[in-house]
């Protein structure tokens, strides 16, 4: 029997314990709700917990894990058969993905009392995998912010340091992963959302190639930038979620016809030759001295295993940020148009005409920073601006894709850092929305020419984590996770909130 508190654990170990009957998912599923109740009124991972379904889901499970065969000399003896990887093992699921009866509230109280009939069907996968749904994490309201500061709810805390954001918008993911408080979680990433809070709690977040993940049941924010993604402790894990969730559906008209992939087949100790190439746009002004510091060794460990490493410049990506944020602005005026107090969600009470109904049910159920991204794509769409400005942002979109084509000519991979500081404290830009912009500024490019990237961590600084961003080509996410695995194997990072006691 396991000695060791099971939350520590990796989902690997987990479930290899599970194939091998030294535990159940019952006993696991029981310790991460004791995390739970340990750390969550800290840290304030989930906005809704699923723990009580969870426990009944485990049991279900361990009796096919555990189903008695016959008796032999006075013992049970248990069906020899292998379980699928991942079976009965935990997993936190973004608070903007549906989960049928289960509240989906996308961190906003338009949607506060929100209960989907339908699940996603990244959703259905883990279903037909037997892991177990924990709850639904806090996210910045629509996925709109880099610290899970807008969540209509509450700000959920840095495990590293309580006064510290946890990034976002999928910070409540990768918080509770950091944590303990579940092995797995899914995160959504539009200009950065899985990245950029998996690097500011130390844990590996990936952002998958756009269409190789049904974006079905992902309620929109920006529809050309969305896509969902696994958020985990180390790239094996990061491998096994990501063959449950990957595939095409015919529920997406954005989904890729794609032979399906095993993931795992990566995970190999060996990148001896591998061109990687170190985007010097993404090592100037803005990123922090201690940040390039981590990614040069970083450099360093790539070289030592083999691999060739150089400079390259992709000139465009001085214009990312201001296009991202003329075109996900845009895209949200339209998707957030749907809430108008009548269909479903929030609606205002005690107003005298449609307009007025219509106008108070936004006003009360949106928060600042929906309301401020609401106006400005709304601007950027209307009338004798149009051409002017989202036209002209697709253009530089154009630019930064073709740019990315040009490099992965002469490259396999591109390294960067995933942020350009480490966690910020709490409150220090909430009151200034460009500074928390820039916070997006290394990793936008990537949603912007749809190609995936991978964070995963590379230091540490005042005992925060920093971390380091791979970009791979169009559907190259195997070579992503090799190379993450490689440095992972090298730089045996350790991830201590999971030891901490709160």
């Amino acid at each position: 029997m396991v000695k060791e508190r099971l939350y520590k654990l990796s989902a690997k170990e987990l479930s290899d314990l599970m194939s091998k009957r030294e535990i159940s998912s019952y006993e696991t599923v029981k310790d991460i709700a004791e995390r739970m109740e340990e750390v969550e009124t800290i840290v304030k991972s989930y906005i809704t917990t699923n723990i009580y379904k969870a426990i009944a889901a485990a049991r279900k499970i361990d009796k096919f894990i555990y189903k008695k065969k016959r008796i032999r000399g006075g013992k049970f003896i248990y069906r020899t058969k292998n379980i699928e990887p991942l079976t009965g093992i935990p997993i936190a699921v973004k608070d903007n993905i549906t989960t049928k009866g289960i509240h989906t509230t996308c961190g906003s109280n338009i949607l506060g009392n929100y209960k989907p009939i339908y699940d996603a069907t990244v959703i259905n996968k883990i279903k037909e995998s037997n892991m177990i749904l924990t709850g639904k994490t806090n996210m910045d309201e629509f996925a709109m912010g880099s610290s899970t500061e807008n969540s209509s709810f509450w700000t959920t805390h840095n495990p590293w340091n309580l006064n510290n954001v946890p990034g976002g918008s999928s910070g409540g993911s990768a918080a509770a992963v950091a944590v303990g408080e579940t092995p797995l979680a899914l995160g959504t990433d539009t200009g950065g959302s899985i990245r950029q809070p998996a690097a500011l709690c130390g844990v590996v977040g990936l952002k998958p190639t756009y269409g190789l993940v049904s974006r079905f049941g992902l309620i929109a924010f920006a529809s050309s930038l969305d896509q969902i993604g696994p958020i985990t402790r180390n790239v094996q894990d990061c491998a096994l979620l990501l063959n449950i969730i990957a595939g095409h559906d015919s529920l997406d008209s954005t989904s890729v016809f794609k032979d399906k992939e095993d993931y795992t087949k990566y995970l190999k100790e060996d990148i001896s030759g591998l061109k990687i190439g170190i985007i010097k746009e993404l090592m100037g002004e803005g990123i922090s001295n201690y940040v390039k510091g981590a990614v040069y060794k970083a450099i360093n460990i790539f070289s030592s295993l083999g691999a060739f490493c150089e400079e390259i410049s992709l000139p465009s990506l001085k214009f990312a940020l201001s296009a991202y944020y003329i075109i996900a602005p845009a895209e949200a005026s339209s998707n957030l148009a749907r809430y108008d107090g009548i269909r479903y969600g929030l609606r205002a009470k005690k107003v005298k005409s449609f307009r007025s109904m219509y106008r108070k049910t936004r006003s009360q159920g949106f928060g600042d920073e929906v309301k401020r991204r609401i106006m400005l794509g709304t601007y950027a769409l209307s009338r004798g601006y149009y051409e002017a400005y989202y036209l002209q942002a697709q253009k530089v979109r154009t630019l930064i894709i073709n740019d990315f084509k040009k490099v992965f000519k002469k490259f396999d991979v591109l390294i960067s850092p995933t942020t350009p500081s480490v966690a910020f404290k709490i409150g220090e830009k909430f009151e200034d929305p460009l500074t928390m912009y820039l916070s997006d500024i290394c990793t936008i490019p990537v949603n912007l020419a749809g190609i995936p990237a991978i964070s995963i961590p590379c230091g540490l600084k005042n005992n925060l984590p920093i971390g380091l961003q791979i970009i791979a080509p169009h559907f190259e996410e195997g070579l992503l996770i090799k190379t993450a695995y490689n440095f992972e194997k090298k730089f045996n990072f350790k991830l201590k909130p999971l030891y901490r006691k709160f």
